[in-house]
Order: structure tokens, then sequence, then C-alpha cells
């Protein structure tokens, strides 16, 4: 088990390293990759999800999101007992993967006046505040997830090597470009969640609010998405 739960911890934190530090890269000041524009963001957070999958999956099936977990122990597809030791360990990953791109970013964060700025590298937002149509954009993009990648089969450690891993990467990078708009396309609560916490915690020149009123979206909708793909999945293909 604590194989898992490192594996857990650091595919997630692998995720965050990727995702958030394309975001810092073109959201922060001074940056190389200022100004890169989202299509490059959203190429981060795939290459992201793909490499950790590579780098954990045959350990403890690369799960990374809590939405993912709890959608399978939901459908019986995984034991409920180990549900909370993954969800930790995704939390602390996504957390530490926040607070190592903070670190590689540490002069560019006075060099950013926009407190917007710092809290996207962190955590997502919505393009036009509307709870309900956020939530229901979490709901379909987490839905499209789970389902999509339970049917190429990646959290099957057998199937976490060769190509796999990568077709779940190009499955983020079109959840990207396709749903990111109206969220930034969280996806996965420990994503969002760790990550928000880290900014609230560091000590970030005029980092400005956290956004604790939006926070229970990017976690109740993906929930909701990845219990209801599982189940579809499991009608699909287990009957």
């Amino acid at each position: 088990m604590a194989a898992k739960f490192l594996a857990e911890m650091l595919g997630t934190m692998i995720i965050l390293l990727f995702g958030s530090g394309v975001v810092a890269n073109v959201l922060l000041g001074k940056t190389k990759g200022n100004n890169g524009g989202f299509f490059m963001i959203t190429a981060g957070w795939a290459f992201g999800v793909a490499l950790a999958i590579y780098a954990t999956g045959p350990i403890s099936g690369a799960h990374l999101n809590p939405a993912v977990t709890i959608g399978l122990a939901a459908t019986g597809q995984f034991p409920w007992a180990e549900v909370p030791l993954y969800i930790v360990a995704q939390f602390l990953g996504a957390f530490i993967g926040a607070v190592l791109v903070y670190l590689a970013y540490l002069p560019h964060w006075a060099a950013t006046s926009d407190p917007e700025l710092k809290l996207a590298v962190f955590s997502t937002g919505p393009a036009i505040r509307n709870y309900s149509a956020n939530l229901l954009t979490e709901i379909i993009g987490t839905f499209i997830l789970v389902f999509v990648g339970l049917s190429i089969g990646i959290t099957k450690s057998a199937t976490t090597t060769g190509l796999n891993p990568l077709l779940w990467g190009f499955l983020v990078w079109g959840l990207g470009v396709s749903f990111g708009g109206p969220t930034g396309y969280a996806i996965n609560p420990a994503r969002d969640l760790g990550p928000r916490i880290a900014h609230f915690l560091l000590p970030i020149p005029g980092k400005g609010s956290s956004d604790w009123g939006y926070s229970w979206v990017p976690v109740v909708g993906p929930i909701i998405g990845g219990v209801l793909g599982a189940v579809l999945y499991k009608m699909v293909y287990m009957g």
C-alpha cells in the first residue's frame, strides 16, 4: 500500500508540475513563454498526464484523480477501503506540485501585477461566473474523461505501458481545447483544490483572493461526472 500511495502522490505531482508549470510560463510576467496562448497550456497539461501515467501506472493503476477513484469504487471496480489512501495521496501530490512550481517561478510573481493571473497558475476559474452552468461543464468534461479513459483501459496496470498513456494525454488535450473555455477544465478535484490551498498558504506577493466561493465547483462537478462516466462504462462494457 505504501508503494501505491507514493505512486499516486508522485503521479499527481508530475501532472501539476507540467500543468501549473505551463500556466505559469504563459501567464506570469517576464517568462520565456509569456503570452504563449491557451493551446500551449492544454498541451502542457496533456503531456503531464501522459508522462505521469507512464511513471506510475504499473504501480497504482494511475488514477491520479479522485473523480476516477470514486467513480471506480462506486461501480465496484475498485475497493472502497483503498479510496481514502488514494485521495489523500492525490491531494498531497497536487499540493506539492503546486509548491514546486511556485519555487521554480519565484522571481516572476512580483513581476506580475494581476492577482487573477497568479491564482490561475494554481486553480481554475470560470470565464463567466454561473455556478450551475460551471458545474454542468465540469460534470460533462469529467464524464467524458472517465468514460473514454476507462474504455482505453488506462487504469489497469497491465495497460499502462505502450500507447495507452499517450492516448490518455490526447484525451486530456482534446478536453482542454474543446471544453476548457468555460471553466478551465479542472476535471480533477485534487488538481484544483490542492493547489488552491497552496495559493492560500504561500507568501505570493500581491496574490489576492483564493476564490473559495468557487472552489466547490471543481470538486463536486468532477466527482459527479466521474461516477456517471464509470456507471456508463460498466453498463456498456461489463453488462
